[in-house]
């Protein structure tokens, strides 16, 4: 991916509405991450983590579906809603809008505001880009 390494990119055609993919992992307590992310980076391995509410987080890093490599913009193509089927909740991504084949599929991950020593750069590349994640 021209954004940030590896990309997720569309096989097919996707209308506006449409189910993409399923964000999955493993489901962790919210507690649990700031563990686990320090686990992973001194390990060398990218963090993949999605926050479903205040108290659970699906950890996609070592056991998640290809979602994980869907990449931020600041003008995406998708979103992400949290969904309940059968007591339980998922992490889906939809199309935001008709989506061409071969194009990058990307969500805005809507990090909260950091203070400035804390910012990540974005490199989505938009137009109307924000300049960070955060």
């Amino acid at each position: 991916s021209a954004i940030h390494g590896r990309g997720l990119f569309c096989k097919r055609n996707i209308e506006a509405g449409e189910m993409v993919i399923e964000y999955s992992g493993i489901v962790v307590r919210s507690v649990l991450t700031d563990k686990r992310e320090k686990f992973y980076d001194s390990k060398g391995i990218g963090c993949y983590m999605f926050r479903i509410d205040d108290a659970e987080v699906v950890d996609a890093t070592m056991h998640g579906s290809a979602a994980r490599f869907i990449n931020h913009s600041c003008e995406p193509n998708c979103y992400s809603r949290v969904i309940h089927v059968e007591g339980h909740k998922h992490i889906v991504i939809f199309a935001l809008r008709r989506i061409l084949r071969g194009e990058e599929l990307t969500y805005d991950y809507k990090f909260p505001i950091e203070e400035p020593a804390a910012k990540l750069p974005c490199n989505c590349g938009a137009k109307r880009c924000r300049r960070f994640l955060n």
